[in-house]
């Protein structure tokens, strides 16, 4: 039983050892506007061995899993004493999703969680679940992460176990070991999508929203709302405006929501957000930029028409197929932006690109003309430059 037991803890830590090790590789040429990599930079399997297993022969002589991750995707980003960090979601075999910090000494492999998951602090209406955080280093001082509480929805039927609502959760830290549990976001909406812009406004916090009527669907929410608050200890959205709509059969007509906070550039905001739209399979999430006047971060500057990035490949499989969601990325001071991106809520991903190929992209790609016949125009005139400068 002792060398079963020490031959699959052998072969177990080997494989691990090799795949955290893995040097990634870009993809080329690519599409101009940024680079997918060759292979994921987070799965399930990349968590620590030592999550999964109990490594006492005496307790466990078969070395089977006791601790089985299904998950590991949706995670916020951010650039901290020069590693790359990430806060990803895990999602064990429970359903039951938590935060874990890995870092990466280039932003695109060799990622490594840190040895213990985040053990939140909870407030005193106990959530069921959490999720997709945010993070953003504020002009105060601190660095804020917002993300998803789920519980059940308390007017659900007594045999309605599925029913449940949103709110936006709270924490604030200095350091990524300590955090500080604020309340929840107050709103009169369920919010599962909320981000805090990294400046003050008008003296004030910043927030993006997504009002949603229920927790799945938008309803009449409009789109990405934008929402000052006095305080973030007590945090109360009092007047909601929509910044960024969604319109009919667009990549956003059933929901879009704000990934990572927008970075700041010499042309604007810029801005990565999700787009939402039913298809036969089902829900299709999709990625798509905009652009935000830097004085008014509420005015519309520039919006490409359609995606930005689409699930393409093995991308389109996992839990939650045909999806892309990012709520993280990192800009280097070279100008590099890494976009850290989920596919089916399943695994993790970088592409690279940079602000300058990212703006030339926002300013000079078309806006939707919302009909079949606008978009044929905005072919057809490439086709006559292309011509002309052939001949």
């Amino acid at each position: 039983m002792a060398d079963f037991f020490n031959n699959r803890l052998d072969v177990i830590n080997e494989r691990y050892r090799e795949l955290i090790e893995r040097k990634n590789e870009k993809i080329l040429p690519g599409n101009g506007i940024f680079e997918r990599y060759k292979y994921p930079i987070l799965t399930a399997e990349h968590t620590p061995v030592f999550w999964r297993y109990d490594m006492n022969r005496e307790t466990n002589p078969y070395f089977m899993e006791r601790f089985g991750i299904n998950a590991v995707f949706n995670a916020g980003a951010i650039k901290w004493q020069g590693k790359y960090l990430i806060i990803a979601r895990v999602e064990g075999y429970d359903r039951k999703s938590f935060f874990a910090i890995a870092e990466s000494p280039n932003g695109v492999d060799n990622f490594r969680f840190w040895d213990y998951p985040i053990l939140l602090p909870e407030t005193e209406n106990l959530g069921t679940n959490v999720y997709d955080i945010r993070l953003t280093a504020h002009e105060d001082g601190w660095i804020y992460g917002i993300f998803c509480v789920e519980r059940r929805d308390p007017s659900a039927a007594k045999g309605d176990l599925s029913s449940a609502m949103a709110t936006a959760g709270i924490v604030r830290t200095r350091d990524l070991k300590e955090w500080e549990r604020l309340p929840d976001l107050i709103s009169n909406s369920q919010q599962r999508n909320v981000v805090l812009h990294p400046e003050f406004v008008n003296g004030k916090y910043a927030l993006y929203t997504r009002p949603q009527d229920s927790f799945i669907d938008a309803g009449k929410g409009g789109g990405i709302g934008w929402a000052l608050v006095d305080d973030m200890t007590h945090a109360k959205v009092e007047e909601e405006k929509i910044i960024n709509y969604r319109y009919y059969h667009t990549i956003k007509e059933a929901k879009n929501g704000e990934g990572p906070h927008p970075i700041k550039t010499p042309k604007g905001w810029l801005h990565l957000a999700h787009g939402v739209r039913n298809c036969a399979a089902g829900l299709r999430y999709v990625l798509y930029l905009y652009l935000t006047d830097l004085e008014d971060p509420t005015k519309l500057i520039a919006e490409p028409g359609g995606y930005f990035m689409a699930p393409v490949g093995e991308e389109r499989v996992g839990d939650v197929s045909n999806v892309l969601f990012s709520n993280g990325w990192i800009v280097d001071d070279d100008g590099t932006v890494y976009i850290y991106y989920a596919s089916s809520d399943t695994t993790m991903h970088v592409a690279t690109s940079s602000i300058n190929r990212l703006l030339d992209y926002c300013l000079n790609t078309a806006p939707d003309g919302y009909r079949s016949s606008k978009s044929v125009e905005t072919l057809n005139q490439i086709i006559d430059k292309n011509r002309q400068i052939k001949s």
